[in-house]
């Protein structure tokens, strides 16, 4: 029998502003998926946050995109959300933007990441959270992964991933998606996914060639945006994914090393700024200084019949202090230029803000110039 490792997350009101998850509402998340096991709907769960984004991680039986799973995440999330409202937290029910569950969470706005597979002998994963940047920002360190070999040594000293994997990449404006093979297409692969606010890796698998089943992904990623749900800026995208490491799949090391840069991404205040990406641990992420700067976190588990074990605060590590340090200093940097590009997003990706209402206040004064 296959299992199921779903992250579905969703923010569902900040402690203060965009800030944190308030402990009320992780007990009710907790509470929830407590009884989920109990009636054995899921075989195990972990509940914890990154920022402000409530993030529910589960194991089961039932397949991605489960009626059953889906349904009682929602009503999680509402719940949490009635919770929020009580507390009169900030932005209750923000990611929920629908008013009833019909079937499927995705396009509701929760982000998902969920992928089924046939557990080997040992199954390391790791559940990786973002706060303040959109599906995109993975794009980096998930090519960095799996197919740079700068990151990556086992793609050229491992005969089990030397063959490369296979980009399952998601044109999220056309709807659309390519499969694409590394190292053959790496060039194509990249001009792709180094736009990365249209091109996103939605999955990625091992190839025919490995001793893997090529069905069965290494990797996945939420790709839901939330403006392209809403119609209007509503929130930042905050993605999910989960990774899968080792015997025939790049080392847990290589995993981590893909999100040793600090890369810039697009999201931080009211989703229209670029800033560094900043590995932390789960205590740190905390979306402070200009609600910002981006962070994600990482937590490894060891996965044996559905079960997980106890989670590993994976970046809590000295060995990620310098870039760290690096991306405080980017922060400072990208800070100084204020309102302007390219601290400040480019025109064509501040449609969904507050911008297009004041080009309109602005229209009849503008006149032409001769």
């Amino acid at each position: 029998m296959k299992t199921t490792f779903s992250i579905i997350k969703a923010d569902v009101g900040g402690w203060p502003g965009h800030a944190w998850v308030h402990p009320d509402l992780k007990e009710v998340a907790n509470i929830k998926l407590r009884d989920a096991q109990a009636s054995g709907l899921i075989k195990d769960y972990h509940v914890t946050n990154c920022g402000d984004d409530l993030e529910l991680i589960m194991t089961h039986t039932n397949g991605i995109d489960a009626k059953e799973i889906h349904s009682m995440c929602w009503d999680t999330f509402c719940e949490a959300t009635e919770k929020a409202e009580e507390l009169g937290l900030y932005g209750a029910g923000q990611d929920l933007l629908v008013d009833a569950f019909s079937g499927n969470i995705k396009g509701m706005g929760p982000g998902v990441a969920e992928m089924e597979f046939t557990e080997r002998k040992a199954e390391p994963i790791i559940a990786f959270m973002m706060d303040k940047t959109e599906p995109g920002a993975f794009n980096f360190p998930i090519y960095k992964i799996f197919a740079d070999p700068f990151n990556t040594a086992g793609l050229v000293i491992d005969p089990s991933i030397h063959d490369g994997f296979v980009f399952e990449v998601w044109d999220i404006q056309e709807h659309k998606n390519v499969m694409m093979k590394t190292p053959e297409e790496m060039y194509d692969l990249l001009a792709l996914i180094g736009a990365k606010s249209r091109f996103v890796i939605k999955r990625v698998f091992p190839k025919k060639s490995s001793k893997l089943n090529s069905d069965e992904p290494a990797a996945v990623i939420s790709t839901e945006k939330l403006y392209q749900i809403a119609g209007e800026y509503v929130g930042k995208d905050d993605p999910v994914a989960a990774v899968r490491g080792q015997s025939g799949l790049p080392a847990v090391g290589e995993i981590l090393e893909g999100f040793s840069i600090g890369h810039l991404v697009s999201g931080w205040m009211r989703g229209s700024h670029n800033g560094p990406l900043m590995p932390v641990a789960v205590r740190d992420a905390k979306c402070t200084r200009f609600d910002g700067p981006p962070r994600v976190i990482a937590l490894g588990f060891q996965l044996k019949n559905g079960k997980l074990t106890e989670p590993v605060d994976m970046f809590d590590d000295p060995a990620f202090d310098s870039t760290r340090r690096e991306a405080q200093h980017i922060t400072d940097y990208m800070r100084r230029h204020g309102p302007f590009e390219p601290h400040r997003l480019p025109m064509a990706d501040m449609e969904y803000t507050t911008l297009p209402k004041v080009m309109k206040k602005l229209g009849t004064r503008f006149k032409k110039v001769q």
